[in-house]
């Protein structure tokens, strides 16, 4: 006999499932990275015991999934790079990069911790506030700034770049287009 939850994940797979590999996109390093990531948190969300009224509610607990299994990969993958650069000397491991972003920024974010890196993208490509960010992850209004702040510091370390700090401003900006600040 077929759950009461049943109808609604086949409704948020069957409407919503581009939208949730658009957003798990935006954290991981391939397309089939992505799919994988939203085939987990389907899994995990509707296999638990959450409840949900509307698809919309289902698919806003999918994407909170999608960034902690992304940031509990990442963790993962940090403790093996570490156990295989500390075995192989100089064994620089590499992420593959996701579409849609120039190279330079791929790699930039590459180079960020998980939760530094799902804080920069939440607020800077998926334009999240800083309230919505710290409900889809979990954390503190504070800890977004501050992973936020650390991310994109490491970031234009990396790219050469600063940031323009007027409020609306929220990309880097390179020294040539702003000047030096």
């Amino acid at each position: 006999m077929p759950g009461r939850w049943q109808p609604l994940l086949e409704e948020v797979a069957r409407e919503r499932h581009g939208r949730l590999v658009g957003h798990a996109l935006l954290l991981t390093s391939s397309r089939a990275d992505a799919e994988d990531l939203v085939q987990d948190a389907l899994v995990s969300v509707f296999v638990g015991r959450a409840r949900f009224a509307t698809a919309a509610e289902a698919e806003a607990y999918v994407r909170r999934a999608i960034v902690s299994r992304f940031i509990d990969t990442g963790r993962r993958r940090t403790r093996e790079r570490k156990a295989l650069t500390q075995s192989a000397g100089d064994g620089q491991a590499t992420v593959p990069a996701p579409d849609g972003l120039p190279l330079d920024i791929q790699r930039a974010l590459a180079g960020l911790g998980p939760r530094e890196r799902a804080c920069v993208v939440l607020r800077h490509v998926e334009d999240l506030s800083v309230r919505e960010t710290a409900s889809l992850l979990g954390l503190s209004e504070g800890a977004v700034k501050r992973y936020t702040s650390d991310g994109v510091a490491r970031m234009n370390a990396v790219l050469g770049t600063t940031v323009d700090d007027r409020p609306e401003a929220t990309v880097p900006v390179t020294r040539s287009q702003g000047g030096a600040r």
